[in-house]
């Protein structure tokens, strides 16, 4: 699993960045912080498209992603309601 945490200074961009992440299956945790726990391949196919708009970003702007294991991971307080089930009919 990954967290991405970003600071895109420009709001256009950001949209964007945010837009490109939930395509990927990422899951917004805060304003400006994702978890994608999904296969290798769209992980890695995730990061490559990070990676291609890291060339835009200016000096303001920062992406970090860290390496996380699932089973280690402690939340608290509304960041865990994303892990209740839900049923749509």
């Amino acid at each position: 699993m990954k967290i991405i945490s970003y600071d895109i200074s420009d709001d256009l961009w950001r949209g964007r960045f945010a837009k490109m992440l939930r395509n990927h299956g990422a899951i917004r945790l805060q304003y400006s912080v994702y978890e994608v726990a999904n296969t290798n391949r769209v992980i890695n196919n995730l990061l490559v498209k990070i990676e291609a708009w890291a060339k835009h970003f200016t000096a303001d702007d920062s992406v970090i992603i860290f390496d996380v294991d699932k089973d280690k991971l402690i939340k608290y307080g509304n960041a865990i309601h994303r892990d209740k089930d839900i049923v749509y009919f």
